[in-house]
């Protein structure tokens, strides 16, 4: 179908992806400017985040333009810019101005609580049409997906570039526990996730022994449990080594401030007032070595876990949320986001499984209580589970012969 017999034909739609990338961005810009041509729209991009839409704008036509909806990251790059930080008073000028000049009738932002919070000012204060659209690999926005567990019904957050990001994660702790074992080491393996952890449970699907979060601050009377439980399960591993995830978020008990605290990369913060998280997992390494003599060692995982090629469970989640994104246009159903109405194992990635949320109702959301036993670090079989729904588990893959010792011929 060309743009003449779409019945937005003359219209233009706006593509803007904002904050930290996920493998998911390509793949959820080429799903909706594929509906949104079909409609008749003339599809732009909008380079940077909010930052396209400053000064003279930077903005470049996606109609017909080529998109790898399996190449990881975004094409239209990104960036931490805020349009309404303070001090900044003169950007919400630009940005509506830039709307306004480059002819913009509706825009699709696509992006985690801080980018979608812009949007959702600048619909309900300026009357821009605005869809919201869910990316983030902390997998920290509310989208209001009910999880099916047995008799359990739960609320849970599920949103594009999470699944990805969880099998990353995956993947990555099953290939380093050959490293734990070769040093017999406690390996601390720190995760993204600046308010929640659900990335940091990923790491359960490939045998993770211990889990912290940000939603469970480790008081000294958790830390001093933590550190025991950790001992007796090194003493009494079979194979000599134990694999522990810590969320970069996650607050651990400092004696000189005696309170738990977070752990920062750096003193600076980003434009939405965020400060950098990094560093808990060799604190965390630091005090078990300090407190069993184990060798205790953190390793991050960083960028690891947003970088690489788009999964195939998000692929068809982005076709299947851009179905939605399809209808809300045709109705003219603006300030609303999609999301999946339902997951569990089994369940369809269909059209008829979404939900279309409103952008005032969004805002972070905590991995819920049932889903950790804060009492043993763990993560529990529900949240296994859920798991299991989006991502693929890695199996015990352990060698480790009982070589015979050989003792000297003392004659």
């Amino acid at each position: 179908m060309t743009l003449q017999q779409g019945k937005y034909y003359g219209k233009t739609l706006a593509i803007l992806t904002g904050g930290g990338d996920t493998q998911a961005l390509n793949a959820t810009m080429e799903a909706v400017r594929n509906r949104a041509v079909v409609l008749g729209y003339r599809v732009v991009g909008i380079k940077r985040g909010w930052q396209g839409l400053l000064g003279e704008g930077d903005v470049v036509d996606m109609s017909l333009a080529p998109i790898n909806p399996a190449y990881g990251g975004t094409v239209l790059r990104s960036s931490r810019t805020n349009p309404f930080a303070p001090g900044n008073e003169k950007r919400k000028e630009e940005v509506l101005n830039n709307i306004n000049d480059y002819g913009i009738d509706v825009m699709v932002v696509i992006g985690g609580d801080d980018t979608l919070g812009a949007a959702r000012k600048l619909y309900e204060k300026e009357g821009i049409p605005v869809i919201a659209f869910p990316k983030t690999i902390d997998n920290d926005l509310r989208t209001q997906t009910m999880h099916k567990y047995g008799e359990e019904n739960r609320e849970v957050a599920l949103c594009p570039g999470f699944p990805t990001a969880a099998q990353s994660i995956i993947d990555y702790a099953h290939r380093i526990k050959t490293y734990a074992q070769s040093h017999e080491r406690v390996l601390v393996l720190e995760v993204m996730g600046r308010n929640t952890g659900w990335l940091t449970g990923a790491a359960a699907l490939a045998g993770a022994d211990f889990a912290l979060i940000p939603e469970v601050p480790v008081t000294k009377e958790k830390k001093i449990s933590f550190i025991q439980k950790i001992a007796d399960a090194y003493h009494a591993s079979e194979h000599g080594y134990l694999l522990v995830a810590v969320a970069e978020g996650t607050q651990w008990y400092d004696p000189h401030y005696n309170r738990p605290v977070y752990v920062h990369a750096s003193s600076e913060r980003d434009e939405f007032g965020h400060p950098a998280f990094g560093g808990v997992s060799g604190v965390v390494a630091s005090d078990i070595k300090k407190e069993t003599g184990l060798p205790a060692k953190g390793v991050v995982t960083g960028f690891y876990a947003r970088s690489g090629t788009c999964g195939d469970f998000d692929r068809n989640f982005t076709r299947v949320l851009a179905d939605k994104v399809q209808d809300l246009l045709l109705r003219q159903e603006y300030g609303k986001m999609p999301v999946l109405s339902e997951v569990s194992e089994g369940d369809p990635l269909e059209v008829h499984n979404t939900n279309a949320v409103d952008i005032r109702e969004v805002g972070t959301y905590p991995l819920p209580q049932a889903y950790y036993d804060e009492e043993a670090f763990r993560f529990t079989d529900s949240y296994i589970a859920f798991l299991e729904a989006i991502a693929k588990r890695k199996d015990e893959e352990v060698f480790d012969y009982p070589y015979q010792k050989i003792y000297k011929n003392r004659r």
